[in-house]
């Protein structure tokens, strides 16, 4: 009769028995963990208009910077919720040497969006570009200050995309359609293109009307 294996009693640290939760004891010396800011998000249909609640975040995204400026300056009438780097840079021209204007605008930019965010007041953010890090930057404030955040993606005509932009467009656009955005932090997320930029008339940051 052959023999039985012999059985290893393996013992699991007290901390390692939950897995990889939130929950688990941050080591001596192990980098913290951000928040997870994640949440179930909600893929907008275009209309004529769209509704936001006040004191909301929303990101705007676009791979052309021209066509995404125009578009923010008309459908946004409150200028002051409008914030953007190119703004904070022109402010910022001549005070600050050229080498420290990216991380100095930054750091301005994001203050004069959570002072906002803090007084439940609404922000608008075009993003610069079409990097994943910088929505999290302005996510990430949102979520501390617990207000809402959503995205647009403004989508321009297939000539204005720049050869180095379409592969990073289109993953945004699959994401966005498929309402995987909420792993970004988005709770609704909206892309407005081709005929829905003609009908898009405004964009609301308000209640809904009550109904008497």
């Amino acid at each position: 009769m052959a023999d039985e294996p012999q059985i290893r009693s393996v013992k699991i640290p007290e901390d390692e028995r939950r897995g990889w939760s939130s929950e688990r004891p941050r080591r001596e010396g192990e980098p913290s963990r951000p928040p997870d800011v994640s949440v179930r998000c909600r893929v907008l249909s275009p209309s004529d208009h769209l509704r936001y609640s006040p004191g909301s975040m929303l990101v705007i995204v676009s791979p052309s910077a021209t066509d995404r400026d125009r578009f923010a300056a008309g459908m946004v009438p409150n200028k002051a919720a409008l914030l953007s780097l190119g703004k904070v840079r022109a402010l910022l021209e001549g005070r600050v040497p050229e080498e420290d204007m990216a991380a100095r605008a930054a750091e301005v930019l994001d203050a004069a969006i959570l002072k906002r965010l803090q007084a439940n007041e609404t922000v608008v953010v075009p993003a610069d570009g079409m990097d994943a890090a910088e929505r999290e930057r302005y996510v990430r404030l949102a979520a501390g200050a617990r207000r809402p955040r959503h995205l647009l993606l403004l989508e321009p005509a297939r000539g204005d995309v720049a050869e180095e932009d379409r592969a990073a467009l289109n993953e945004l656009r699959r994401r966005l359609d498929a309402g995987e955005l909420g792993a970004e932090g988005f709770q609704t997320a909206v892309r407005i293109g081709g005929a829905a930029r003609g009908e898009l008339k405004r964009i609301v940051f308000a209640h809904p009307p009550r109904e008497d």
